[in-house]
């Protein structure tokens, strides 16, 4: 699979794929003898898992370290589980925190419906 087909199945521009492969995010991929990119499915699952993590928020950091372990066998499971771990934690923080502010809109969301039934706003707790 070509560049192009790849980046019109994961709705990723070329140069960020190039980008992927070029920090170490993905690993290398095969070339056609004229040299032009030759995408396989393996190839494809990591650009999957890179675009997911980077979508997340993860670091492009973190993805290189991650490929960098899977590539030195399975003698590094345990530090690939543990990055892993680590980046969950991060991630449940950001989402708990984005809850919290959900929780926040929400409650300002209802005053305001309220208060246009009403004609009167009033809050039930402090809040501006």
């Amino acid at each position: 699979m070509n560049i192009a087909v790849v980046s019109k199945k994961f709705d990723l521009s070329q140069d960020t794929l190039r980008y992927y492969e070029r920090v170490g995010m993905i690993p290398p991929v095969n070339r056609t003898p004229s040299g032009i990119r030759d995408y396989t499915e393996e190839n494809c699952k990591w650009v999957e898992l890179a675009k997911c993590m980077r979508s997340a928020g993860l670091p492009v950091e973190v993805m290189i370290e991650y490929l960098k372990l899977t590539q030195q066998g399975d003698e590094t499971i345990p530090a690939r589980r543990e990055l892993l771990l680590e980046q969950r934690e991060q991630l449940l923080a950001q989402k708990a925190a984005i809850e919290s502010t959900l929780d926040r809109l929400n409650f300002k969301i209802e005053r305001y419906e309220i208060a246009m039934e009403t004609g009167v706003l009033s809050w039930d707790r402090e809040e501006v």
